[in-house]
């Protein structure tokens, strides 16, 4: 059965029955479907085309701005890099990392580097910082939404994610050769609270459901997906889950064809300390983490395990 989207116009016209709609999507699949969330057109449209004129550029260009010895947190990450947790063949996929702009002495600057822009692409900055702050406010109205499901106050996450560490991810998927043992993107769990994700209409997203059966991840052009992650599964105990997903093969008469998507990471702020909520917790559900761990320590213990650092 596919994922129904939920309309942001609800948001303002009945909050508690939007956040009962995204509540009850997440809660199933772990995964919502969102339309009419405002982002301009133009804007998404824009970052698009910035986006494929970066990755067009030569490779030797494009791996000038490559930064491995900050786990490729900003800038580029070279094609075959990533390998999902577990997962014996790398991904299909090359991308680059946008991250929040903070001021000079600000206290997370340690834990988070400071932007690569290329010069070799007109419009690349202002259209995909654009593009950052669009996702990142319409982020924290999903967090919102959740907040009302979980029973707190709508503000509850306002500060948790207040200078998050969060990250826009350009993805390009380029054609996949008939004979390749390796997939567009293993199948994973997001490590940050929750993924908003542009461009998944191109086929290929799919999330393992409760049954064990995949299922395909079908928005409605202009939708935004969005998942929960895993840190947000762990604050929540379960309650809202992360999800297993990946990006499979394009058919035949598709290999040919590049994939471009681009996921918002929205993350807590490095020093935020992930402590199980405890409205989640009840004599059915026992705490599965009653240690706890700051946002910092968990995003560099996973990013270890897939290879990033």
């Amino acid at each position: 059965m596919p994922i129904a989207p939920v309309s942001f116009a609800l948001a303002d016209q009945d909050p508690e029955a939007f956040a009962a709609g995204l509540g009850a999507s997440f809660e199933r699949y772990g995964f919502a479907i969102v339309s009419d969330h405002g982002l301009p057109e133009a804007l998404t449209e824009t970052a698009l085309d910035r986006t494929k004129a970066f990755f067009a550029l030569p490779e030797a260009t494009k791996r000038r701005y490559a930064r491995p010895e900050i786990g490729f947190q900003r800038g580029y990450t070279p094609f075959g890099r990533e390998t999902a947790k577990g997962a014996t063949h790398h991904d299909l996929k090359e991308f680059w990392h946008i991250g929040r702009e903070l001021p000079p002495g600000h206290p997370f600057r340690a834990a988070m580097p400071d932007n690569v822009w290329p010069e070799e692409v007109d419009g690349f900055r202002p259209a995909l910082q654009g593009l950052y702050d669009g996702l990142d406010r319409l982020g924290g109205r999903v967090l919102q939404a959740i907040a009302r499901h979980l029973g707190l106050p709508p503000d509850a996450f306002e500060d948790p994610v207040r200078d998050g560490n969060s990250v826009l991810r350009l993805l390009h998927y380029p054609p996949v050769p008939a004979d390749t043992q390796s997939v567009r993107a293993g199948a994973h769990e997001d490590i940050n609270a929750i993924t908003l994700l542009l461009g998944a209409e191109e086929a290929g997203l799919e999330l393992l459901d409760r049954d064990g059966r995949w299922l395909a991840v079908q928005p409605p052009p202009g939708a935004v997906v969005c998942n929960i992650g895993d840190m947000l599964q762990r604050l929540t105990n379960h309650v809202l889950p992360s999800t297993t997903h990946r990006v499979v093969n394009p058919a035949p008469e598709r290999r040919g064809v590049s994939r471009y998507s681009t996921p918002f990471f929205l993350h807590f702020r490095p020093d935020y300390l992930i402590r199980t909520l405890p409205g989640c917790i009840a004599p059915g559900r026992p705490d599965r983490y009653p240690e706890p761990i700051t946002a910092d320590a968990y995003l560099k213990e996973r990013l270890r395990e897939i290879k990033l650092a």
